[in-house]
């Protein structure tokens, strides 16, 4: 017999349907806010200011030659201000000397082939569109990493309104597009490490016997996201030569993750097993679609033949003799152009007013300024003493620094509790940071950040979920056994029980938690609409930028 529902199960029904919906609107209306918002944030007033701004000068001027010769020609002396004004066909047939590969030039050819030469907007339109995907990515990966909307949102809120994100993306240089494939191929390897631990398990189903699985372990080639990170690190590599050092990092983050998957399934040599078996198979997958992605980014300077080196055997290069002597001339040309760069990147150390070494970055001790006009009152429509326009690629303060202090209390949590999601965060961000350290002579500046921000964003995004006390939803990407788990937990609740011997009760409540979060954010939000107008170079008067001098370094 059908029990009729009651008064009140209608309304528990009702209520429960209403939360849905909730949830359900958050989940979608949410990412879509900040994908607008980021999308706002980039476009609006993209051709200001309508001049080239730092190595605008090289690689805007580079993207237009390559679209009319496939290479990068060369200018007359002092080229700018004309090509300020929209004389923009003044360049030569003769080469010039390009210091980065060539396809984050050609992407930016995309927008100057879209808008023309002549817009500025134009100039930067590739790089904009590349930091909104950005952070379109940093909300997938978090919805992979946690399976928790308000985490989604926050991760990708965060990346869109931090100040260095939004200065990359409104700039036409190469490094908004390496961040951008090396989050393609971070994508690609947190997507991998779910597929490979599924197959894994599925193998040992069918091959383990009365003495357990094979002493071995298998040889897993069906892993495509492992050839899409290949394909995303070489395109990074096409940009930049720093995605050299991504493929390395992760490489082995990938093969200590196959070494640890095959030890908890019980594998009996599973270390050997993993580098004599698996991690060849590894290389195989993602270095050599790597080599020929960066390849195929050379395609307009192999099919023309005014290129830089481009002939330097025919003008009197040494060809390569004995084993070698077989490679075609046109190669044998491109590795002498690398050669010679490699030597010019190596020793370039050079004074200039904004350069830092990346030890300290993580201080946000010296920011770019990337471009500044002064003007007096009267002066290009100043209505004060005197007026500034200025493009800062400074961080949002309050974001990196509690970014950068996440980052530490990450890796004291993933000594102690391995947290595989936690390890993959921290391979980013090391891939991106610890590199630049070997060169402490060498001319860098703290833009160059970029490649590690979204990173430190989503670390900091897995800390604020830890306060709010989220179990930072499913672990489905990584998948431990129970016993991995029952251990986790367990130390889990002792680090609970003494974290609540040392706060005091009344600041342990969800709503204490939530509240404490919400300040942050509203923080963050409040400091990145205080430093907006310097980030896009509207004009304000000059005491209102002296108020963002925190640090006597930033002057």
């Amino acid at each position: 017999m059908t029990q009729t529902p009651t008064v009140v199960d209608k309304a528990i029904q009702g209520s429960r349907r209403q939360r849905f919906a909730a949830s359900r609107w958050w989940s979608i209306g949410g990412p879509v806010g900040v994908t607008l918002l980021a999308a706002v944030l980039r476009l609006q007033s993209l051709g200001h200011p309508a001049s080239l701004m730092f190595d605008e000068t090289f690689y805007v001027k580079d993207a237009w030659t390559m679209l009319n010769l496939g290479y990068e020609g060369s200018w007359p002396e002092d080229p700018n201000p004309a090509f300020n004004a929209g004389q923009v066909d003044g360049f030569l047939t003769t080469a010039s000397y390009p210091a980065h590969p060539p396809l984050g030039k050609w992407l930016i050819g995309l927008g100057i082939a879209a808008l023309g030469p002549e817009n500025p907007a134009g100039w930067r339109l590739g790089v904009a569109v590349a930091g909104i995907i950005a952070v379109v990515l940093v909300m997938l990966i978090a919805q992979r990493l946690w399976h928790n909307p308000t985490l989604v949102v926050i991760a990708g809120g965060l990346l869109a309104i931090d100040g260095q994100a939004i200065v990359m993306s409104r700039l036409g240089l190469l490094d908004n597009f390496l961040m951008l494939f090396a989050l393609l191929g971070f994508g690609a390897i947190l997507l991998d490490r779910a597929q490979s631990t599924r197959r894994l398990e599925e193998w040992l189903i069918r091959r383990s016997g009365p003495d357990g699985p094979p002493p071995w372990g298998p040889a897993l080639w069906a892993r495509p996201w492992l050839v899409a990170a290949g394909l995303a690190f070489g395109l990074a590599c096409a940009v930049k030569w720093s995605g050299l050092y991504l493929i390395a990092f992760f490489a082995v983050y990938v093969l200590a993750s196959d070494a640890l998957a095959r030890r908890r399934a019980g594998i009996r040599h599973w270390l050997s097993g993993t580098v004599l078996k698996q991690g060849p198979v590894a290389f195989v997958l993602m270095v050599p679609i790597a080599v020929a992605a960066y390849l195929a980014s050379w395609t307009g300077w192999f099919v023309t033949s005014g290129g830089y080196d481009r002939n330097w055997i025919a003008t009197g290069g040494e060809r390569w003799t004995g084993l070698l002597a077989w490679v075609p001339d046109s190669l044998q040309n491109l590795w002498h152009w690398h050669a010679g760069i490699y030597a010019f990147h190596n020793g370039l150390s050079v004074g200039h007013p904004y350069a830092t070494p990346a030890i300290l970055w993580p201080f946000l001790t010296r920011p770019t300024q990337i471009y500044y006009q002064g003007s007096a009152m009267g002066e290009n429509g100043c209505t004060w003493d005197y007026c500034s326009e200025i493009v800062w690629s400074i961080a949002n303060p309050i974001l990196w620094w509690a970014a950068c202090a996440a980052a530490l209390y990450l890796v004291y949590r993933f000594a102690r509790y391995r947290d595989p999601r936690i390890g993959l965060i921290l391979t980013g961000i090391a891939a991106g940071y610890l590199p630049w350290l070997l060169y402490p002579t060498r001319t860098m500046f703290q833009f160059y950040a970029i490649e590690f921000l979204p990173y430190l964003v989503l670390g900091l995004t897995a800390v604020l979920g830890l306060v709010l006390g989220s179990r930072m939803g499913s672990t489905r990407a990584v998948q431990p056994g129970a016993v991995d788990r029952a251990l986790s937990s367990a130390r889990a609740d002792r680090l609970l029980a003494l974290v609540r011997t040392r706060i005091p009760e009344s600041w342990r409540t969800p709503s204490v938690r939530r509240r404490f979060v919400i300040v942050f954010l509203a923080l963050v939000v409040a400091v990145s609409a205080f430093f907006y107008p310097l980030w896009t170079g509207m004009q304000t008067p000059f005491w209102f930028w002296t108020l963002h001098i925190w640090l006597p370094t930033w002057q």
